[in-house]
């Protein structure tokens, strides 16, 4: 399962938590091209509008919650408090107009929403749900228990540093020590909150229970991208965003079958799924990046790199950097065997000096040699290869 941490506010968490749901805004944007192949809005500004979406389809039902609490001036100082579970896959819209649910409450749009409940063991049917947060400096900046570098909480570090993330993934290793400090927090004594309702103390800064019940009555539009990944695909417009989000919202579900066989993982569940995925203090994100445990001593991790052009020469130079990276922070905390992967748009047969990088890349020892997979749209899907080269 992969946990994904939302960034929320004093105001925003209380009705977070009395009405089980996580969010992430789009301001002052209107949505006007889910479903639908038109949109009025500024190439940039959708973009960055499908990458929202990308970041929430990601999520899968069962997947952890943690919510982040930003550091109130004076008040307190950034807060983790978990732990919580999506109870079903990907996003709905409820899109910035008046009908949005609670927006006068909330006081900001949050216009791409996923239900949630209380985290439950499967073992013991415990509700995990504590009271307190642990603040930003014990997550991130407190090293006392800290053997190696990669051992630290890296994917919240890098969204610290880049920031404008409203939901981000963390690896199975980071969500396992964060879970771990919230529980010594509050020394292993999750709330009672069965039968209850839920709410947020904001002068003692913790999770409160409620005897008010409070209904999720709210638009939950379901969001399908392809149309508009269609029409920038025929008409020729850059579409790398849309592609991406339509991956993490497809990856593994069965719901295009060319996708899952291309990658060869048909009929194997998928343990952990990111998107934008950082990888260094620069600028360096994966594209996508996805494992799959076949035995508790045998794991592969799939880095993607996505192009909405034809392969070209450079492409394996990126995928050289988020290797680099990932034997040395991700691989020392979960063994994986390495399987590289490039998908890029269907063209003319890749010329000689494209193979030629592919063969120099696949010289590299400890990883497997790159799949590498071409996607076309035809009769109204699109279709995925694994191609040979």
């Amino acid at each position: 399962m992969t946990t994904h941490v939302f960034i929320v506010d004093d105001n925003t968490f209380k009705y977070h938590l009395e009405y089980m749901f996580a969010g992430t805004g789009a301001k002052d944007k209107i949505i006007d091209f889910n479903n639908t192949k038109n949109s009025q809005l500024h190439h940039s500004s959708e973009a960055g509008l499908v990458g929202m979406m990308a970041d929430g389809c990601r999520v899968r039902k069962d997947d952890l919650i943690i919510f982040y609490v930003q550091e109130e001036s004076k008040k307190h100082e950034g807060l983790f408090f978990g732990i919580f579970q999506a109870t079903e896959n990907g996003i709905f819209l409820d899109n910035n107009d008046k009908k949005q649910f609670l927006k006068k409450e909330l006081k900001k749009s949050l216009t791409f929403r996923l239900r949630i409940k209380p985290y439950q063991t499967e073992r013991t049917r415990i509700t995990e749900v504590y009271p307190c947060g642990v603040t930003e400096w014990e997550a991130l900046d407190e090293i006392k228990n800290i053997c190696h570098p990669n051992q630290m909480l890296w994917s919240l570090i890098y969204r610290k540093l880049k920031g404008n993330r409203g939901n981000t993934m963390i690896t199975i290793y980071e969500s396992e020590r964060l879970f771990d400090l919230i529980r010594e927090k509050n020394n292993n004594a999750p709330l009672n909150c069965k039968n209850t309702s839920l709410s947020y103390d904001s002068n003692n800064c913790t999770i409160i229970t409620s005897k008010e019940s409070f209904d999720y009555i709210g638009r939950q539009e379901e969001i399908n991208i392809f149309p508009r990944l269609m029409e920038k695909y025929n008409s020729g417009k850059a579409h790398e965003a849309h592609l991406q989000m339509y991956i993490t919202q497809n990856l593994g579900c069965g719901t295009n079958k060319s996708l899952d066989e291309a990658l060869g993982i048909n009929n194997k569940s998928i343990e952990w799924l990111g998107n934008e995925v950082s990888c260094g203090v620069g600028m360096q994100r994966i594209d996508v990046m996805f494992s799959i445990e076949e035995s508790e001593t045998q794991r592969y991790l799939f880095p993607i790199e996505l192009k909405a052009v034809p392969a070209s020469e450079d492409n394996t130079r990126q995928l050289t950097r988020y290797i680099d990276w990932i034997e040395q922070y991700y691989k020392p905390n979960r063994i994986s065997t390495i399987q590289p992967v490039l998908i890029c748009k269907k063209g003319k047969t890749i010329s000689n000096n494209v193979k030629k990088t592919f063969y120099e890349f696949n010289k590299r020892k400890g990883i497997l040699p790159l799949k590498y997979i071409e996607y076309e749209i035809k009769n109204f899907e699109i279709v995925f290869n694994n191609e040979r080269y």
